[in-house]
């Protein structure tokens, strides 16, 4: 039986209908399977990066919410940015939110909403900031717990990073695992479906969180992800999710140490090899471009110089086995002849 904490949902409120599609959806799928969610979770005020873009219903969501709450029984969450939302959301019954990556990056208002929290019988999940700084989003946790939140929890989403080419965020799996260390008191959850960007890559990043020793995961899901408002590529449906985490091996399904251990080295290379497929194939991309360059201004295929200079950023990078060193030598004559080719096309 599942052990994790399950949070699904999609990511904004859109309609009623909507919300309970997807959490009929959620339910009946989920219950076929022996799972069960233990928050639905729902976007109500939403912080986008361009005026503009779709923000949430709003406030108008919250007795919807509170109904679907009632009706089926599961904990509603949603994202809330300032003590005037928390208020809103206790008079219509919903007791747990959590604190976005937008949010976790100004201290002033994550403090504020510490403060109107206090006293209060809330259960706060605190995500990372987008950027990569493990003191602030420590700082973030210690302000809630210094206002006496007792359920409180963390949420790792990755972290905005120019250089990442695959995921639509860093997964950063470093600064959670770091925090875990910390504070081994408080539950730690994976939100793949940020990290991911695009729901293919939900699964692997799921089991590596799992295997890394998170403690549950929030997962975007919606009725009808193709028609969603916002981060629709990311969203899966209630089917696409259960089946997902009825395949997922949770921590009561370890056997032993050994396999715990080699479980987690196999999504490990799995993770890595997903990135060198999208990698390698965004570099023929651009050796096509470079053709169409070349074959503009009657330039030669074959640059020597050029070549020279990607073989030493191998050799600089390179383990100094003489079989790994074989091995990119090889690689390296493959991926020269196979570039030389489709430019001569």
């Amino acid at each position: 039986m599942q052990k994790a904490i399950i949070i699904a949902g999609p990511c904004a409120a859109e309609s009623k209908e909507q919300l309970f599609q997807t959490a009929r959806g959620l339910t009946e799928s989920l219950s076929a399977k022996g799972l069960a969610l233990d928050f639905f979770r729902a976007g109500v005020w939403k912080p986008r990066s361009k005026p503009g873009d779709f923000s949430g219903i709003g406030t108008e969501a919250l007795p919807w919410l509170q109904e679907l709450q009632q009706q089926f029984g599961i904990p509603v969450c949603v994202e809330v940015g300032t003590p005037d939302q928390l208020d809103l959301c206790e008079q219509y019954d919903i007791k747990a939110c959590w604190i976005g990556a937008r949010t976790s990056v100004n201290p002033f208002d994550v403090q504020a909403i510490a403060d109107a929290a206090k006293n209060r019988d809330f259960t706060v999940m605190v995500k990372n900031p987008m950027v990569a700084d493990l003191k602030l989003w420590i700082g973030n946790i210690e302000r809630f717990l210094n206002a006496g939140i007792t359920k409180l929890m963390a949420v790792h989403r990755g972290c905005a990073d120019s250089n990442e080419s695959v995921y639509r965020n860093n997964p950063s799996w470093e600064m959670a695992i770091d925090l875990k260390v910390r504070y081994p008191q408080i539950p730690l959850l994976c939100d793949p479906s940020h990290i991911a960007g695009q729901r293919q890559y939900i699964a692997q990043l799921s089991q590596l969180a799992l295997d890394y020793g998170f403690d549950g995961l929030m997962i975007e899901a919606h009725y009808q992800p193709s028609a969603a408002l916002s981060d629709a590529e990311q969203q899966l449906t209630p089917a696409d999710l259960t089946e997902m985490l009825s395949k997922l091996q949770f921590k009561d399904t370890i056997t032993s140490p050994a396999e715990h251990e080699l479980r987690k080295q196999r999504t490990l290379i799995h993770n890595i090899d997903t990135q060198l497929s999208v990698l390698l194939g965004k570099r023929m991309e651009i050796v096509d471009s470079i053709a169409k360059i070349k074959a503009e201004h009657n330039l030669p295929v074959v640059q020597p110089e050029q070549w020279n200079k990607v073989v030493q950023t191998y050799q600089q990078n390179s383990l100094r086995d003489i079989d790994y060193q074989n091995f990119i030598e090889n690689f390296l004559e493959l991926l020269h002849q196979s570039s030389i080719k489709r430019q001569r096309k």
